[in-house]
C-alpha cells in the first residue's frame, strides 16, 4: 500500500462563538479567538491518499486530478475567506481546527471516487495540527 501527500496552503479569518454558552462563558473559553471581529491563520493543509501503484501508470493517483479537486472543493471555498460569514456550515459550526478538519474531509470524500481519502491534517500553527481519518 502506498500513502501519497498532497500539500496545500490556504489563509482564512474565523471567531470562536458558542450560541450554548454566556458571553461570559465564551469569553473564558475562547479569550482573545472570541473577538467577534476575527483574526487570521495560514493553514496547511495536508490530504492523504493511499492505495496500489497501478501496473499500467505507475501511479496511485493522477496528481493532476488530485490537485484539480483538491482547489475546487477546497481551496476556492475557504481561501481568503471569513468562514463565520462566508462559509455557510460555519454559520452555525464553531470553526475550531478540529471542526474544519472533519468539514474538508466532508468536502473531499464524494469527489474522491478516483483513489481512497486516508487522512486529512490542517495545522493551524507551526506547531498545531489536528488529523482527521
Amino acid at each position: 500500500m502506498i500513502y501519497l501527500t498532497r500539500r496545500a496552503e490556504f489563509s482564512a479569518s474565523h471567531y470562536y462563538h458558542s450560541q450554548a454558552l454566556t458571553p461570559e462563558e465564551n469569553k473564558r473559553l475562547y479569550g482573545k479567538c472570541n473577538n467577534p471581529h476575527g483574526h487570521g491563520h495560514n493553514y496547511v493543509l495536508e490530504v492523504t491518499v493511499r492505495g496500489a501503484v497501478d501496473s499500467r501508470s505507475g501511479m496511485v493517483v493522477d496528481l493532476k486530478q488530485l490537485k484539480e479537486v483538491l482547489h475546487r472543493e477546497v481551496l476556492d471555498v475557504l481561501d481568503h475567506r471569513f468562514l463565520n460569514a462566508e462559509v455557510p456550515v460555519f454559520r452555525h459550526l464553531i470553526p475550531t481546527t478540529e471542526n474544519l478538519a472533519v468539514e474538508i474531509w466532508k468536502m473531499l470524500a464524494p469527489k474522491m471516487a478516483f483513489c481512497e481519502l486516508h487522512r486529512v491534517r490542517l495545522y493551524e500553527t507551526p506547531d498545531l495540527y489536528v488529523d482527521y481519518f
